[in-house]
This record gives structure tokens, sequence and C-alpha cells, in this order.
């Protein structure tokens, strides 16, 4: 058995690409090392790093044959993980921008199906606490604000005075707003 140990960078890859095995074991042993310290100053990720030089290390197997001998072994292996690092950075990049603007769009669609929430919310307990409103006072109301009659026109539809008419619709708004207060102080913001 030949001891791999002792042979040159050169020799290293020329055996390599004829698919020799304890040569690519040599070449493992000799730089993955000092290709994950190397990546994991610029990363800083110990479980990514050792993943990109395992990928960088599993594609010089599989390209053995396509290796240019002419370059040094060092330099196409240190060139390999810096072209990996900047991919994982880029990577980092765009999937940092696609995670805060999915945060955005979730936040907003949350505001917003919540304000719609409490918006429903509060016209039923509109709508209930005006139907809990007495017959009279309730026509008034709605005549006043629903309808968006005067005063006059609702006296005379009605049959009452004026100032009966203002006085009912300053009754139903006295009650109706003690009956939301309540929900007002919890939602404050609608």
């Amino acid at each position: 058995m030949n001891n791999y140990k002792g042979y040159s960078d050169r020799e290293l890859a020329a055996l390599l690409k004829e698919g020799d095995r304890l040569a690519y074991t040599e070449i493992f042993e000799r730089y993955s090392r000092l290709l994950i310290a190397h990546a994991y100053r610029i990363l800083g990720d110990q479980g990514e790093v050792s993943d990109l030089v395992q990928d960088v290390m599993l594609k010089l197997w599989e390209k053995r044959v396509l290796l240019n001998l002419n370059l040094p072994l060092s330099g196409y292996l240190f060139t390999a993980v810096r072209n990996r690092i900047f991919n994982a950075m880029s990577h980092h990049k765009v999937v940092g921008r696609y995670a805060e603007s999915m945060i955005a769009y979730m936040e907003g669609t949350h505001i917003y199906s919540d304000e719609q929430f409490r918006e429903k919310e509060l016209m039923a307990l509109l709508e209930k606490e005006i139907g809990a409103l007495p017959d009279k006072m309730r026509e008034v109301f709605i005549l006043f604000k629903m309808e968006e009659l005067s005063y006059k026109e609702i006296a005379d539809r009605l049959g009452i005075s004026d100032k009966t008419a203002k006085q009912q619709v300053y009754n139903a708004v006295k009650i109706l707003k003690t009956k939301i207060d309540s929900y007002l102080t919890l939602f404050p913001f609608i």
C-alpha cells in the first residue's frame, strides 16, 4: 500500500483524476480541517460550515475527471469553498428578506383581520343595544341616525314635538354610550 502522506498535491490530484479513492481520502484529511477553519471564520456556524466543506469535497470526487492539473489543488479547494460561502451568504440574505416580507405580510394581515373582527363585533354590539332600547326611543334614534332625518322631520312623521325628538335621541345616545363604554376601553383604537 502506498504512503499517500508523502505525495505532493499535484501527484494526489493526478491519482484522484484516475479514480484513486485513497488519494481522495488523503486530500480530504489534508484539507478538510483547514477549509472548515477558513469557512468558520467567515460564516461562524459550525454545522453549516461542515456541510459546506463536505459538499465541496464530494464535488471534488464527482468531478475528478474534469480536474485541471495545472492549478494548485489547495487553490482549487479554497476557491470552491469561497464560492460556496458566497452562495450561502447570498442565500441567507434572500431567506432573510423573504422572512421579513412574510412577517410584515402576516402582521399586516393579522392587524387587518383583527381590526375587521373588532369592527364587526362593535357593530353587532351596537345593533343589539339599539334593539334593546324602548320602542319609541329606538324608532326616533333610527330615524335620526340611520335615515338622517332632522328633529323637525321626525316630529312631523311621529306626531311629537321637535324637543321630544331631540330628547329621545339624546337619551338613546346616553344609554348606548354607557353600554359600549366597556368595549371601547378594551379597544380604544376602533
